[in-house]
């Protein structure tokens, strides 16, 4: 429910978007560090691709197995508490990196890590449309994702710098002191805001089962579309750094700061650029949150093609020109599938969202990349990505069809 009927928008809220975001930064930081120094931690631990793109499936196996439960939690709990504890789990399993010195620990560290990141990828998108009405959602969804490719980039920068200067371990235990302090922050200065409350939001909730999700077409369209661009980007983000150091011969320093400058400037022109846009044709219609990707994930295709196969010249330009337009639909989806469920079922249909994008979408896809650049190459690894994207771009626009109108904001204390 929103408190401030004509503005649309929570008492709290602009805080509430400040911190969650900043903890989606530092998620984002942490995720991509791996990625960073997984050519020395192969060296280390003398492991395959295959091995090394299993680490990525032990952290979306954790990750998808507790989420129906944080879920379940989400829509009948105060959700903040949540936010906190998990935000300090990931600061200690950060820290517990230092200790890591067999393969087996090093899943078992990302098995964990997978628990506490699924609570927050959950609560937080719920929080913040709980705060902001329905017109205003992709808007605040688009500043909230603006920190997944500013946190990538920073990720593979301070993955590459302090991995290469300082050893591997030294960069997770550098990102786990920030994440500890926002956590505080959030525990300090964020309030939980108001949502539907008394018996008849009780009885909604019972009668809104899963199953009324599986016959949503506009939330199985953003869910489906969205995991098949996960699977995607998932691969290209966790192999890219290598691709750069086994195909054009770059140091690990040096690929990590070349990743993250293009990570931060083309994946955040996208992702603004994106939610203006998504945000200037939803004036006209409810379609732009379903086309919006669409785009994003059909001209994306043509210039990852190049950067995989073409000329180590265009290796760069058409890296960045490929992230711009992935990073195009990543406020937008998320705005699209809150906006096609009820309000009582947005921590359920969330944790739906992460479940098909993670179990069909980047759970897999670094392991099938590793499968595939063990028995032949990456570059042939990589490209077998692209299929999937242009799989994402026919969902969204066959999903473009049973887009809700958006309603004002009025009209969303009601929803």
């Amino acid at each position: 429910m929103i408190d401030t009927k004509h503005s649309g928008v929570a008492k709290g809220a602009k805080v509430a978007l400040v911190l969650l975001t900043a903890m989606n930064f530092v998620n984002y930081l942490d995720r991509y560090i791996l990625p960073a120094v997984q050519e020395q931690v192969k060296g280390e631990f003398r492991l395959s691709d295959d091995q090394l793109g299993s680490l990525t499936t032990w952290f979306f196996f954790a990750y998808v197995l507790s989420s129906p439960i944080t879920a379940w939690l989400g829509d009948r709990f105060p959700r903040k508490t949540v936010i906190v504890v998990a935000a300090l789990a990931i600061s200690a399993m950060n820290f517990f990196t230092a200790n890591v010195h067999n393969y087996m620990s090093l899943n078992i560290r990302h098995s964990a890590l997978g628990v506490g990141e699924a609570c927050f990828g959950i609560f937080a998108p719920t929080l913040l449309a709980d705060f902001y009405a329905e017109d205003k959602r992709n808007k605040v969804l688009t500043i909230f994702n603006v920190a997944i490719p500013v946190g990538a980039a920073m990720g593979y920068l301070v993955g590459g710098m302090i991995g290469h200067s300082h050893g591997w371990r030294m960069a997770f235990i550098a990102s786990a002191v920030p994440g500890a302090l926002i956590a505080l922050l959030i525990l300090m200065f964020m309030r939980e805001p108001s949502r539907m409350e008394g018996k008849q939001a009780g009885a909604l909730r019972d009668k809104a089962s899963v199953l009324s999700l599986a016959t949503n077409g506009a939330y199985l369209s953003s869910i489906l579309g969205y995991a098949a661009v996960t699977f995607s980007l998932g691969g290209i983000s966790w192999w890219m750094v290598s691709f750069l150091q086994r195909m054009n011969g770059f140091s690990q320093d040096k690929a990590g700061t070349v990743m993250g400058g293009i990570t931060v400037v083309c994946g955040l022109g996208g992702t603004i650029c994106g939610g203006v846009l998504a945000q200037w044709w939803s004036k006209s219609t409810g379609k732009a949150l379903y086309l919006v990707p669409a785009l994003s994930a059909a001209l994306a295709v043509p210039p990852a093609m190049v950067c995989f196969f073409g000329p180590k010249s265009l290796t760069l330009p058409m890296l960045g020109i490929a992230v711009f337009l992935i990073f195009l639909g990543t406020g937008p989806v998320n705005a699209a599938t809150l906006n096609a469920v009820p309000a009582n079922l947005r921590a359920t249909a969330m944790a739906g969202q992460l479940f098909t994008i993670h179990v069909l979408g980047d759970a897999f896809s670094p392991k099938l990349i590793g499968i595939i650049s063990d028995h032949s190459n990456l570059r042939l690894g990589l490209g077998s990505t692209l299929i999937a994207m242009l799989v994402g771009a026919v969902i969204f626009f066959v999903g473009a069809r049973f887009a809700p109108p958006l309603r004002d904001s009025l009209e969303v204390a009601a929803a």
